[in-house]
């Protein structure tokens, strides 16, 4: 598993030219996590992930609610030790100063909506 990411744009100013798919915005890359921010605010940000097979993100915790929305495939999502499998067109919500992993054996994508206030 790695926490390699290996791109991360602020990409907010193309989707005002109208719809886009969000799995559409990442590619998958050999051996890799792949990040593009679709919007960043002080009050949170949006981002999409594509995760290749065998990756993911280590435990940690972060101090804000953040819900994860599956686009592709499936994950293990782990949160203070209980593991949920989430599937495509799934949520789960990750609360503030839980620790939370990601992991899959397999590629998948995924948007992370991160709350600030």
């Amino acid at each position: 598993m790695s926490d390699k990411n290996t791109s991360t744009d602020v990409i907010d100013s193309a989707l005002r030219d109208g719809p886009a798919s969000l799995a559409g915005l990442v590619s998958y890359q050999a051996g890799a996590v792949v990040s593009r921010q679709v919007l960043a605010k002080k009050t949170g940000t949006v981002t999409v992930f594509a995760f290749d097979a065998g990756q993911g993100l280590s435990e940690h915790t972060a101090p804000f609610d953040a819900l994860i929305h599956m686009l592709e495939g499936q994950a293990d999502i782990t949160i203070s030790k209980k593991i949920s499998r989430v599937k495509e067109g799934e949520v789960i919500l990750l609360p503030a100063g839980q620790p939370h992993a990601v992991s899959s054996t397999k590629k998948f994508k995924m948007l992370l909506i991160m709350i600030r206030s």
